[in-house]
Protein backbone atom coordinates (compact mmCIF):
# COMPACT_ATOMS: atom_id res chain seq x y z
CA UNK A 1 0.00 0.00 0.00
CA UNK A 2 2.82 2.20 0.71
CA UNK A 3 3.98 2.29 -3.01
CA UNK A 4 0.25 2.68 -4.18
CA UNK A 5 -0.03 5.81 -1.78
CA UNK A 6 3.72 7.49 -3.17
CA UNK A 7 2.38 6.85 -6.75
CA UNK A 8 -0.56 8.33 -5.96
CA UNK A 9 1.42 11.31 -4.71
CA UNK A 10 3.64 11.60 -8.24
CA UNK A 11 0.69 11.40 -9.78
CA UNK A 12 0.16 15.50 -8.68
CA UNK A 13 3.53 16.43 -10.69
CA UNK A 14 1.95 15.63 -13.92
CA UNK A 15 0.08 18.83 -15.40
CA UNK A 16 -2.68 17.03 -16.94
CA UNK A 17 -5.87 14.88 -15.12
CA UNK A 18 -3.97 11.40 -14.04
CA UNK A 19 -4.92 8.45 -12.33
CA UNK A 20 -3.44 5.45 -11.41
CA UNK A 21 -4.53 2.28 -12.56
CA UNK A 22 -3.53 -1.57 -12.23
CA UNK A 23 -3.20 -3.95 -15.30
CA UNK A 24 -6.73 -5.64 -14.22
CA UNK A 25 -7.99 -1.60 -14.84
CA UNK A 26 -8.49 -1.09 -11.46
CA UNK A 27 -8.17 2.84 -10.87
CA UNK A 28 -6.18 2.81 -7.48
CA UNK A 29 -5.69 7.00 -7.40
CA UNK A 30 -6.32 9.86 -9.21
CA UNK A 31 -4.79 13.60 -8.91
CA UNK A 32 -6.58 16.87 -8.54
CA UNK A 33 -6.51 18.17 -11.83
CA UNK A 34 -8.69 14.64 -12.92
CA UNK A 35 -10.74 15.60 -10.22
CA UNK A 36 -11.45 19.04 -10.82
CA UNK A 37 -12.23 18.33 -14.77
CA UNK A 38 -13.76 14.89 -14.78
CA UNK A 39 -15.03 14.64 -10.63
CA UNK A 40 -14.18 12.31 -7.58
CA UNK A 41 -14.17 8.27 -7.43
CA UNK A 42 -15.39 6.00 -5.21
CA UNK A 43 -12.69 3.83 -4.25
CA UNK A 44 -14.42 1.52 -2.46
CA UNK A 45 -16.48 -0.17 -5.53
CA UNK A 46 -13.40 -0.65 -6.76
CA UNK A 47 -13.87 0.96 -10.05
CA UNK A 48 -12.60 0.26 -13.26
CA UNK A 49 -11.03 2.84 -16.26
CA UNK A 50 -13.44 1.44 -18.71
CA UNK A 51 -16.72 1.75 -16.24
CA UNK A 52 -16.00 5.68 -15.06
CA UNK A 53 -14.55 6.79 -18.58
CA UNK A 54 -16.97 5.06 -20.47
CA UNK A 55 -19.65 3.60 -18.98
CA UNK A 56 -18.46 0.33 -20.65
CA UNK A 57 -19.06 -3.32 -18.62
CA UNK A 58 -15.98 -4.43 -19.89
CA UNK A 59 -12.50 -3.44 -21.63
CA UNK A 60 -12.08 -1.00 -24.05
CA UNK A 61 -10.96 -3.51 -26.80
CA UNK A 62 -13.94 -6.05 -26.17
CA UNK A 63 -16.14 -2.90 -26.46
CA UNK A 64 -14.91 -2.20 -30.03
CA UNK A 65 -12.58 0.29 -29.54
CA UNK A 66 -8.63 0.34 -28.66
CA UNK A 67 -7.85 0.32 -25.10
CA UNK A 68 -4.48 2.07 -24.67
CA UNK A 69 -3.47 -0.28 -21.42
CA UNK A 70 -3.79 -3.34 -23.38
CA UNK A 71 -1.18 -2.15 -25.93
CA UNK A 72 0.84 -0.68 -23.26
CA UNK A 73 0.68 -4.18 -21.30
CA UNK A 74 1.79 -5.92 -24.73
CA UNK A 75 4.69 -3.57 -25.61
CA UNK A 76 6.21 -2.44 -22.28
CA UNK A 77 6.14 0.91 -23.40
CA UNK A 78 3.97 4.39 -23.50
CA UNK A 79 0.93 3.69 -25.62
CA UNK A 80 -1.68 6.78 -26.65
CA UNK A 81 -5.18 6.25 -28.04
CA UNK A 82 -8.03 9.01 -28.68
CA UNK A 83 -10.75 8.58 -26.84
CA UNK A 84 -14.19 9.50 -25.90
CA UNK A 85 -15.09 10.19 -22.34
CA UNK A 86 -17.99 10.98 -20.30
CA UNK A 87 -18.00 14.37 -18.42
CA UNK A 88 -20.15 16.55 -16.42
CA UNK A 89 -20.28 18.52 -19.88
CA UNK A 90 -21.22 15.25 -21.72
CA UNK A 91 -18.86 12.88 -24.20
CA UNK A 92 -15.60 15.01 -24.70
CA UNK A 93 -12.63 13.57 -27.16
CA UNK A 94 -9.71 12.96 -25.21
CA UNK A 95 -5.84 12.12 -25.74
CA UNK A 96 -5.23 8.77 -23.48
CA UNK A 97 -1.20 8.44 -22.67
CA UNK A 98 -0.84 5.40 -20.93
CA UNK A 99 2.61 4.83 -18.95
CA UNK A 100 3.47 1.59 -17.60
CA UNK A 101 5.37 1.27 -14.25
CA UNK A 102 8.07 -1.48 -13.44
CA UNK A 103 9.00 -2.71 -10.15
CA UNK A 104 13.21 -3.16 -9.11
CA UNK A 105 12.43 -6.94 -10.66
CA UNK A 106 11.39 -5.26 -13.85
CA UNK A 107 7.80 -7.04 -13.17
CA UNK A 108 4.75 -4.87 -14.41
CA UNK A 109 2.81 -3.42 -11.66
CA UNK A 110 0.76 -0.08 -12.79
CA UNK A 111 -0.18 2.20 -15.50
CA UNK A 112 -0.41 5.92 -15.00
CA UNK A 113 -3.38 7.29 -17.23
CA UNK A 114 -2.64 10.90 -18.35
CA UNK A 115 -5.59 12.40 -20.12
CA UNK A 116 -5.74 15.80 -22.32
CA UNK A 117 -8.99 17.36 -23.69
CA UNK A 118 -8.92 17.82 -26.99
CA UNK A 119 -9.65 22.11 -27.56
CA UNK A 120 -12.72 22.58 -29.67
CA UNK A 121 -14.07 19.27 -29.03
CA UNK A 122 -14.99 20.10 -25.30
CA UNK A 123 -16.99 22.38 -22.65
CA UNK A 124 -20.38 23.00 -22.58
CA UNK A 125 -22.28 21.04 -25.20
CA UNK A 126 -23.24 24.86 -26.70
CA UNK A 127 -19.38 25.69 -26.71
CA UNK A 128 -18.16 22.69 -28.96
CA UNK A 129 -17.27 23.95 -31.88
CA UNK A 130 -16.02 20.55 -33.34
CA UNK A 131 -18.08 17.45 -32.72
CA UNK A 132 -18.21 13.76 -34.15
CA UNK A 133 -17.28 9.88 -33.82
CA UNK A 134 -16.89 8.27 -36.88
CA UNK A 135 -13.72 6.97 -37.55
CA UNK A 136 -12.89 9.48 -40.41
CA UNK A 137 -13.23 12.09 -37.73
CA UNK A 138 -10.97 10.44 -35.01
CA UNK A 139 -8.30 9.73 -37.47
CA UNK A 140 -8.07 13.11 -38.24
CA UNK A 141 -7.79 14.40 -34.74
CA UNK A 142 -5.66 11.53 -34.28
CA UNK A 143 -3.17 13.05 -37.00
CA UNK A 144 -3.96 16.97 -35.81
CA UNK A 145 -3.04 15.86 -31.99
CA UNK A 146 -0.03 13.85 -33.33
CA UNK A 147 2.00 16.96 -35.48
CA UNK A 148 0.23 20.03 -33.38
CA UNK A 149 3.16 19.14 -30.98
CA UNK A 150 5.61 19.97 -33.38
CA UNK A 151 6.45 23.06 -35.29
CA UNK A 152 6.10 21.48 -38.77
CA UNK A 153 4.13 23.19 -41.58
CA UNK A 154 1.23 21.74 -42.51
CA UNK A 155 -1.02 21.33 -45.78
CA UNK A 156 -5.44 21.26 -44.82
CA UNK A 157 -6.75 19.21 -47.76
CA UNK A 158 -10.15 19.11 -48.63
CA UNK A 159 -13.42 20.27 -50.08
CA UNK A 160 -15.09 23.51 -49.48
CA UNK A 161 -17.13 23.62 -46.28
CA UNK A 162 -15.73 20.61 -44.55
CA UNK A 163 -14.30 22.74 -41.42
CA UNK A 164 -10.49 23.46 -42.66
CA UNK A 165 -10.19 26.83 -40.69
CA UNK A 166 -11.44 25.38 -37.39
CA UNK A 167 -8.72 22.17 -37.59
CA UNK A 168 -6.59 24.97 -38.22
CA UNK A 169 -7.24 26.63 -34.92
CA UNK A 170 -7.26 23.14 -32.88
CA UNK A 171 -3.69 22.53 -34.41
CA UNK A 172 -2.71 26.04 -32.70
CA UNK A 173 -4.71 25.47 -29.94
CA UNK A 174 -3.21 22.14 -29.20
CA UNK A 175 0.80 23.72 -30.24
CA UNK A 176 3.30 25.14 -28.08
CA UNK A 177 2.07 27.69 -29.41
CA UNK A 178 -1.36 28.12 -28.42
CA UNK A 179 -0.90 31.13 -25.79
CA UNK A 180 0.59 33.33 -28.92
CA UNK A 181 -1.37 35.05 -31.62
CA UNK A 182 -3.48 33.29 -34.53
CA UNK A 183 -3.25 34.82 -37.35
CA UNK A 184 -5.69 34.56 -40.98
CA UNK A 185 -5.73 35.12 -43.90
CA UNK A 186 -8.00 34.55 -46.78
CA UNK A 187 -5.81 34.54 -49.55
CA UNK A 188 -8.74 34.23 -52.09
CA UNK A 189 -10.27 36.84 -54.19
CA UNK A 190 -7.44 39.16 -53.07
CA UNK A 191 -5.26 41.26 -55.52
CA UNK A 192 -1.58 40.79 -55.86
CA UNK A 193 -1.15 43.92 -54.58
CA UNK A 194 -3.70 44.15 -51.40
CA UNK A 195 -2.59 40.85 -50.64
CA UNK A 196 1.16 41.54 -50.28
CA UNK A 197 -0.08 44.25 -48.51
CA UNK A 198 -1.82 42.29 -46.16
CA UNK A 199 0.91 39.66 -45.74
CA UNK A 200 3.64 42.05 -45.60
CA UNK A 201 2.29 45.33 -44.25
CA UNK A 202 3.32 48.89 -45.93
CA UNK A 203 5.12 52.29 -45.87
CA UNK A 204 2.91 55.39 -46.28
CA UNK A 205 2.81 56.07 -49.87
CA UNK A 206 3.83 53.30 -51.17
CA UNK A 207 0.43 52.94 -53.02
CA UNK A 208 -2.81 54.50 -53.47
CA UNK A 209 -4.59 54.24 -50.52
CA UNK A 210 -1.88 53.54 -48.08
CA UNK A 211 -2.21 56.83 -46.17
CA UNK A 212 -0.32 55.24 -42.73
CA UNK A 213 2.42 52.97 -42.12
CA UNK A 214 1.05 49.50 -41.86
CA UNK A 215 1.82 45.99 -40.02
CA UNK A 216 1.45 43.05 -41.84
CA UNK A 217 -0.01 39.98 -40.30
CA UNK A 218 3.27 37.86 -40.21
CA UNK A 219 4.52 40.85 -37.97
CA UNK A 220 1.69 40.05 -35.87
CA UNK A 221 2.10 36.03 -35.97
CA UNK A 222 5.41 36.72 -34.83
CA UNK A 223 5.56 33.56 -32.23
CA UNK A 224 2.47 31.95 -33.29
CA UNK A 225 0.30 30.30 -35.74
CA UNK A 226 -0.17 31.95 -39.49
CA UNK A 227 -2.60 30.16 -41.08
CA UNK A 228 -3.23 30.80 -44.92
CA UNK A 229 -6.72 29.90 -46.09
CA UNK A 230 -7.08 28.62 -50.14
CA UNK A 231 -3.15 29.27 -50.78
CA UNK A 232 -4.10 27.69 -54.26
CA UNK A 233 -5.33 31.21 -55.05
CA UNK A 234 -2.06 32.92 -54.60
CA UNK A 235 -0.08 34.59 -57.92
CA UNK A 236 2.88 33.12 -58.80
CA UNK A 237 4.48 36.43 -58.33
CA UNK A 238 2.99 36.24 -54.56
CA UNK A 239 4.26 32.78 -54.80
CA UNK A 240 8.04 33.21 -54.75
CA UNK A 241 8.06 36.24 -52.32
CA UNK A 242 5.93 33.26 -49.85
CA UNK A 243 8.53 30.50 -50.61
CA UNK A 244 11.08 33.67 -49.53
CA UNK A 245 9.09 34.40 -46.45
CA UNK A 246 8.73 30.65 -45.31
CA UNK A 247 12.48 29.72 -45.52
CA UNK A 248 14.12 32.39 -44.18
CA UNK A 249 11.64 33.91 -41.98
CA UNK A 250 12.35 37.37 -43.71
CA UNK A 251 10.39 40.03 -45.39
CA UNK A 252 10.07 43.85 -46.23
CA UNK A 253 7.08 45.81 -46.42
CA UNK A 254 5.65 47.17 -49.21
CA UNK A 255 7.81 50.46 -50.22
CA UNK A 256 10.34 49.50 -47.96
CA UNK A 257 13.63 48.33 -48.02
CA UNK A 258 14.28 47.34 -44.21
CA UNK A 259 14.78 43.39 -43.87
CA UNK A 260 12.01 42.10 -40.34
CA UNK A 261 12.27 38.68 -39.16
CA UNK A 262 9.45 36.80 -38.01
CA UNK A 263 8.99 33.55 -36.24
CA UNK A 264 5.66 31.86 -37.21
CA UNK A 265 4.45 28.25 -37.61
CA UNK A 266 2.79 28.10 -40.83
CA UNK A 267 -0.53 26.35 -41.47
CA UNK A 268 -2.00 26.36 -45.20
CA UNK A 269 -5.30 25.10 -46.61
CA UNK A 270 -6.88 25.03 -49.97
CA UNK A 271 -9.60 22.87 -51.71
CA UNK A 272 -7.89 23.22 -54.85
CA UNK A 273 -5.92 20.27 -56.39
CA UNK A 274 -2.33 21.32 -55.67
CA UNK A 275 -0.51 18.75 -57.44
CA UNK A 276 -2.40 19.20 -60.79
CA UNK A 277 -1.37 22.80 -60.53
CA UNK A 278 1.72 22.83 -60.35
CA UNK A 279 1.26 20.14 -64.12
CA UNK A 280 -0.02 23.26 -64.86
CA UNK A 281 2.18 25.74 -64.44
CA UNK A 282 -0.06 27.42 -62.49
CA UNK A 283 1.45 26.72 -58.40
CA UNK A 284 5.50 26.27 -58.16
CA UNK A 285 7.12 22.91 -57.53
CA UNK A 286 9.11 24.54 -54.72
CA UNK A 287 6.48 26.71 -52.86
CA UNK A 288 4.62 22.88 -52.34
CA UNK A 289 7.08 20.65 -51.32
CA UNK A 290 7.77 23.84 -48.68
CA UNK A 291 4.01 23.60 -47.90
CA UNK A 292 3.14 20.14 -48.28
CA UNK A 293 5.68 19.16 -45.18
CA UNK A 294 2.40 17.51 -43.32
CA UNK A 295 -0.64 17.21 -45.45
CA UNK A 296 -4.28 16.31 -43.53
CA UNK A 297 -6.75 15.22 -45.67
CA UNK A 298 -10.19 16.94 -43.97
CA UNK A 299 -12.94 14.64 -44.63
CA UNK A 300 -16.16 15.57 -46.62
CA UNK A 301 -19.56 15.54 -44.51
CA UNK A 302 -20.64 12.50 -46.76
CA UNK A 303 -17.47 10.61 -45.87
CA UNK A 304 -18.54 11.13 -42.20
CA UNK A 305 -21.90 10.92 -42.61
CA UNK A 306 -22.33 8.75 -38.87
CA UNK A 307 -21.78 12.16 -37.77
CA UNK A 308 -24.40 13.79 -38.70
CA UNK A 309 -26.91 13.74 -36.34
CA UNK A 310 -24.67 15.09 -33.25
CA UNK A 311 -23.49 17.97 -35.98
CA UNK A 312 -27.09 18.89 -36.58
CA UNK A 313 -28.06 18.97 -32.60
CA UNK A 314 -24.68 20.73 -31.86
CA UNK A 315 -25.65 23.47 -34.51
CA UNK A 316 -29.39 23.59 -33.15
CA UNK A 317 -27.92 24.30 -29.31
CA UNK A 318 -25.18 26.76 -30.61
CA UNK A 319 -28.15 28.82 -31.86
CA UNK A 320 -29.26 29.02 -28.51
CA UNK A 321 -32.79 27.30 -29.67
CA UNK A 322 -33.46 23.81 -28.04
CA UNK A 323 -35.26 22.15 -31.47
CA UNK A 324 -35.68 18.29 -31.28
CA UNK A 325 -35.46 16.72 -34.96
CA UNK A 326 -37.42 13.92 -35.33
CA UNK A 327 -35.99 10.46 -36.07
CA UNK A 328 -37.71 10.43 -39.75
CA UNK A 329 -36.41 14.05 -40.16
CA UNK A 330 -32.79 12.80 -39.07
CA UNK A 331 -33.03 9.91 -41.76
CA UNK A 332 -33.61 12.42 -44.80
CA UNK A 333 -30.98 14.55 -43.72
CA UNK A 334 -28.87 11.71 -43.63
CA UNK A 335 -29.34 11.05 -47.11
CA UNK A 336 -28.43 13.94 -48.86
CA UNK A 337 -25.41 14.29 -50.73
CA UNK A 338 -24.39 17.79 -49.05
CA UNK A 339 -21.71 19.09 -51.90
CA UNK A 340 -21.35 21.84 -49.58
CA UNK A 341 -20.70 20.00 -46.87
CA UNK A 342 -20.90 21.59 -43.10
CA UNK A 343 -21.54 24.64 -44.13
CA UNK A 344 -24.93 23.37 -46.30
CA UNK A 345 -26.15 21.37 -43.22
CA UNK A 346 -25.99 24.63 -41.27
CA UNK A 347 -27.98 26.11 -43.78
CA UNK A 348 -30.37 23.51 -43.64
CA UNK A 349 -30.85 23.41 -39.44
CA UNK A 350 -31.30 27.16 -40.09
CA UNK A 351 -33.79 27.42 -42.21
CA UNK A 352 -35.76 24.21 -40.27
CA UNK A 353 -36.01 26.24 -37.27
CA UNK A 354 -37.30 29.31 -39.02
CA UNK A 355 -39.92 27.24 -40.85
CA UNK A 356 -40.78 25.38 -37.37
CA UNK A 357 -44.20 26.87 -35.72
CA UNK A 358 -43.01 24.67 -32.52
CA UNK A 359 -39.71 23.15 -30.93
CA UNK A 360 -39.81 20.44 -33.06
CA UNK A 361 -38.58 19.72 -36.30
CA UNK A 362 -40.40 16.79 -38.30
CA UNK A 363 -39.67 15.70 -41.97
CA UNK A 364 -42.04 18.12 -43.79
CA UNK A 365 -40.27 20.91 -42.45
CA UNK A 366 -36.42 19.64 -43.34
CA UNK A 367 -37.93 18.55 -47.16
CA UNK A 368 -38.74 22.37 -47.06
CA UNK A 369 -35.81 23.45 -46.05
CA UNK A 370 -34.02 20.77 -49.40
CA UNK A 371 -36.80 23.03 -51.33
CA UNK A 372 -35.73 26.39 -50.27
CA UNK A 373 -32.08 25.18 -51.19
CA UNK A 374 -32.82 24.11 -54.93
CA UNK A 375 -34.92 26.65 -56.16
CA UNK A 376 -32.39 27.93 -59.44
CA UNK A 377 -33.51 30.79 -61.26
CA UNK A 378 -32.03 31.76 -65.09
CA UNK A 379 -31.09 35.14 -65.13
CA UNK A 380 -33.59 36.60 -67.38
CA UNK A 381 -36.18 35.42 -64.93
CA UNK A 382 -35.27 37.36 -62.34
CA UNK A 383 -36.60 41.62 -62.29
CA UNK A 384 -33.90 44.47 -60.59
CA UNK A 385 -35.33 42.69 -57.02
CA UNK A 386 -34.02 39.53 -57.73
CA UNK A 387 -37.95 38.52 -57.20
CA UNK A 388 -39.05 35.61 -59.77
CA UNK A 389 -42.11 36.20 -61.41
CA UNK A 390 -45.37 35.42 -62.90
CA UNK A 391 -46.89 35.90 -66.13
CA UNK A 392 -48.48 38.77 -65.45
CA UNK A 393 -45.18 40.61 -63.93
CA UNK A 394 -46.42 40.33 -59.85
CA UNK A 395 -44.06 38.33 -57.99
CA UNK A 396 -44.02 34.43 -57.49
CA UNK A 397 -44.72 33.20 -53.65
CA UNK A 398 -43.05 30.30 -52.01
CA UNK A 399 -45.86 28.77 -52.22
CA UNK A 400 -46.41 28.71 -55.64
CA UNK A 401 -42.65 28.01 -56.59
CA UNK A 402 -43.25 24.93 -54.34
CA UNK A 403 -46.65 23.94 -55.69
CA UNK A 404 -45.04 24.52 -59.49
CA UNK A 405 -42.20 21.77 -57.93
CA UNK A 406 -44.37 19.32 -56.57
CA UNK A 407 -47.10 19.61 -60.18
CA UNK A 408 -43.87 19.00 -62.64
CA UNK A 409 -42.95 15.72 -60.55
CA UNK A 410 -46.68 14.87 -60.94
CA UNK A 411 -46.59 15.56 -64.53
CA UNK A 412 -42.98 13.50 -64.97
CA UNK A 413 -44.17 10.52 -62.82
CA UNK A 414 -47.87 10.21 -64.21
CA UNK A 415 -49.13 11.34 -61.21
CA UNK A 416 -47.21 7.78 -59.61
CA UNK A 417 -47.34 9.42 -56.12
CA UNK A 418 -44.81 6.14 -55.42
CA UNK A 419 -42.59 7.05 -58.23
CA UNK A 420 -42.54 11.33 -56.76
CA UNK A 421 -41.83 10.55 -53.16
CA UNK A 422 -38.46 8.71 -53.92
CA UNK A 423 -37.43 11.16 -56.53
CA UNK A 424 -38.15 14.02 -53.78
CA UNK A 425 -37.00 12.16 -50.81
CA UNK A 426 -40.18 11.94 -48.56
CA UNK A 427 -42.44 9.39 -47.39
CA UNK A 428 -45.81 8.97 -49.33
CA UNK A 429 -47.34 10.44 -46.22
CA UNK A 430 -45.20 13.58 -46.32
CA UNK A 431 -45.96 13.79 -50.11
CA UNK A 432 -49.62 13.89 -49.32
CA UNK A 433 -49.91 16.57 -47.02
CA UNK A 434 -47.63 18.20 -49.41
CA UNK A 435 -50.26 17.82 -52.42
CA UNK A 436 -53.61 18.60 -49.86
CA UNK A 437 -51.89 22.04 -49.96
CA UNK A 438 -52.14 22.29 -53.81
CA UNK A 439 -54.67 20.19 -55.23
CA UNK A 440 -58.60 21.53 -54.77
CA UNK A 441 -60.42 20.02 -51.82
Amino acid sequence: MKKVYELGQMLEGFDSPAILVTENYEILASNKQYQAKFGDIDYRSQPTCFSVSHGYSAPCDQAGEDCPLHKARQSGKKEKVLHIHQTSNGREHVNVEMIPIFDEDKQLNYFIELLTPVPLTNGASASKKIVGNSLQFKRLLSKVERVAKTDVEVLLLGESGTGKELISSLIHLSSPRSKEPFVTLECSGLSETLIESELFGHKKGSFTGANTDKKGIVEYADKGTLFLDEIGDVSLATQVKLLRLIESKTFRRVGESEVRTTNFRLVCATHRNLKEMVSAGTFRLDLYHRINVFPILVPSLAERIEDLPELAKQMIKITGHSHVITPEAMDLLCAQQFPGNIRELKNIITRAIVLSDTEVIDEPIIQEALTLGNYEFSEASLTQTQQPMGDKGKAITLQQLEAEYWQSLMKKHNNNKESIAKEAGISLRTLYRKLEKIEPS
